[in-house]
């Protein structure tokens, strides 16, 4: 018995010096051709090591797309990237089924094409774009990590890692992303313009000849072995509390909730909300080298984990106040652990 536990023991720690090199590595490489943008980076390597989902918001320009190509090529898995677009239909991502004739028999068959969901990252861009039948094909494959079509059920081979970018601007003929639909998303990565450096840096490489080779470092067996470990970091009762508390006073209906909050807000964040910052927080904890959740963990994700869970009310709009402004607050407002 005390065998078996030293041979897990060694076997976890293993596991976790790989995570520990391979988000090292990939940031490194990801650096080749992405200047900056090294949060955004790192909350996008926590949501795939933990089995997450990103909402990647950003104006046109900024790398989203080029972000997930890059890391699709460092990663051994397989990528797709979906455009997309008012006709897009569900069958066009989820695949179709089609008569062929068997040579041998002569018999005409069903035969299912997979669709492009049929990969291990998927990149839809702008999501906001096609129609919600479409969006709720896309959510079934999210949640459940399977499509149903013709009456049956198809796995989707692990791991599944939704990437969506969405354009904040440009609003006109979209169709916004429901609640129910936002909620899913571990994060809402918002990609903002870099300081004049590094916009220098980015101008400089993309206008010249440089296309730098990647080298592959994480196989699609190695995140999945990611994701099961990350669940067994240890949180303190204190830490998992403070991140409920966090959340829920975000709720203008929670007893405990600032005021501003019930003057700005109509709707809160849910229990998906404490449930994926406590995550997120062990996979940044392990992957900064510590083998627990601490409250700067919490803080460092409550943006991107609250952001589109917080839905502002015309007063805050009036008053041109955003949901970041909001969470901002809180993060002020709401105790720690021994203050």
């Amino acid at each position: 018995m005390v065998d078996d536990l030293q041979a897990k023991s060694q076997e976890n720690e293993a596991i976790i010096d790989k995570l520990q090199v391979g988000r090292n590595t990939i940031i490194q490489e990801l650096r080749k051709l992405i200047v900056g943008q090294d949060e955004v980076i790192e909350q996008v390597l926590i949501a795939l090591f933990t089995g997450g989902h990103c909402l990647l918001t950003g104006v046109p320009g900024l790398a989203k797309t080029l972000l997930i190509r890059s890391l699709s090529k460092i990663l051994e898995i397989n990528f797709n990237r979906i455009q997309f677009t008012p006709d897009l239909m569900p069958a066009d991502i989820t695949g179709i089924d089609v008569i062929e004739e068997d040579r041998t028999t002569g018999k005409r068959v069903m035969q299912f094409l997979p669709g492009p969901l049929f990969a291990n990252i998927i990149l839809a861009d702008e999501i906001n774009r096609t129609p919600p039948k479409t969006q709720a094909a896309l959510l079934e494959a999210m949640q459940e990590h399977r499509i149903t079509t013709g009456g049956k059920t198809y796995k989707l081979e692990q791991p599944f890692f939704v990437l969506a970018t969405q354009n904040p601007i440009e609003l006109e003929g979209t169709y916004p992303l429901p609640e129910a639909q936002l909620d899913r998303f571990m994060f809402n990565i918002v990609m903002d313009y870099l300081p004049e450096d590094e916009e220098v840096k980015v101008v400089t490489s993309t206008t010249s000849n440089y296309e730098p080779t990647f080298t592959r470092v994480v196989t699609g067996a190695d995140v999945v072995e990611f994701q099961k470990l990350i669940r067994n970091v240890p949180v303190a009762e204190e830490v998992a509390r403070y991140a409920v508390r966090l959340v829920a006073a975000s709720r203008p209906s929670d007893g405990n909730s600032p005021d501003f909050v019930k003057n700005w807000v109509s709707w809160g964040a849910g229990l998906r909300a404490s449930q994926h910052i406590i995550l997120g927080s062990k996979a940044r904890a392990l992957m900064l080298g510590r083998y627990n959740v601490s409250i700067k963990d919490i803080q460092a994700l409550a943006l991107p984990v609250l952001r589109h869970r917080v839905l502002t009310n015309f007063f805050a709009e009036s008053e041109k106040i955003k949901p970041d402004d909001i969470i901002k607050r809180l993060l002020e407002t709401v105790p720690t652990p021994g203050a």
